[in-house]
């Protein structure tokens, strides 16, 4: 009864993986010859895990990103493509997170961009940082619609607080003249406190104009608070007759297709 009662009091106090450790250890008889101390650390280290566990799970979930299961480890350097691994693999430990840095990823359709910047934010994930994946288009609609709803602060928040924002398709369409202030706002916020990354098919020297270059002094405002803090990562063909889409080489076979 004793027993008992303690485990429901652990299953009370949200210690449920201990609970289940200590109903097990009650089971076995071998655990008698080992000494308390050794069976309370080890009770504390089945809570301890499965806390971190179900922490990762749950910051993986909310990520909420393109590709789950892209990883560093099975990246593949070859199929046409020029990557500097080195790089990639210095990033992968994410000190760039620790530095408020952050990363462009530019490439051709179909290069690899998504899979590379997902890849990213799960180790981040398992460095346990808060993480957000989210495309440009959706972006700019959710904090012009929550702007025009008198909800812009609310919305902004749940950008400007991930420790890491992997934002895809960055420039891939006109920006707005509503659009341009929105996102100062947002990359002014995240500037020298966190890290974000730009996916983009066009390279830096181009998003300048992407942004209104001399139209609007917000495209300089934006560039300045992005160009100087970002690592780089280009995606090349190391034959352009051979381009072949990454989707394609981990798509379905055509003869099973059909």
């Amino acid at each position: 009864m004793i027993c008992q009662s303690t485990i429901d009091k652990l299953i009370e106090m949200r210690l449920t993986s201990m609970a289940d450790a200590f109903r097990i250890q009650m089971d076995d008889p071998s655990m008698k010859d080992i000494p308390f101390e050794d069976r309370f650390g080890m009770l504390v280290d089945m809570e301890y895990t499965s806390r971190k566990n179900n922490r990762l799970k749950r910051l993986i979930k909310n990520a909420d990103l393109e590709q789950p299961g892209a990883s560093i480890a099975a990246i593949d350097y070859g199929h046409n493509r020029k990557l500097n691994r080195s790089l990639i693999e210095r990033l992968s430990g994410c000190g760039y997170i620790t530095e408020c840095r952050n990363i462009s990823i530019t490439g051709a359709t179909g290069s690899g961009k998504t899979y590379l910047a997902c890849a990213f934010g799960m180790e981040a994930c398992k460095h346990y940082y808060m993480v957000r994946y989210v495309r440009m288009p959706d972006l700019l609609l959710d904090l012009q619609s929550a702007r025009e709803e008198g909800r812009f602060r609310e919305v902004l928040k749940k950008y400007t607080n991930p420790v890491l924002l992997i934002i895809d398709e960055w420039l891939l369409l006109p920006l707005t003249e509503k659009d341009t202030p929105n996102l100062l706002e947002l990359i002014h916020k995240r500037r020298r406190r966190f890290s974000t990354i730009f996916c983009s098919q066009y390279r830096e020297e181009g998003w300048y104009e992407k942004l209104g270059a001399g139209d609007t002094p917000l495209a300089d405002a934006i560039m300045d608070r992005i160009s100087y803090d970002s690592y780089k990562i280009r995606i090349e063909s190391t034959d352009p007759s051979k381009d072949i889409s990454m989707r394609e080489v981990y798509g379905l076979d055509p003869e099973e297709a059909q």
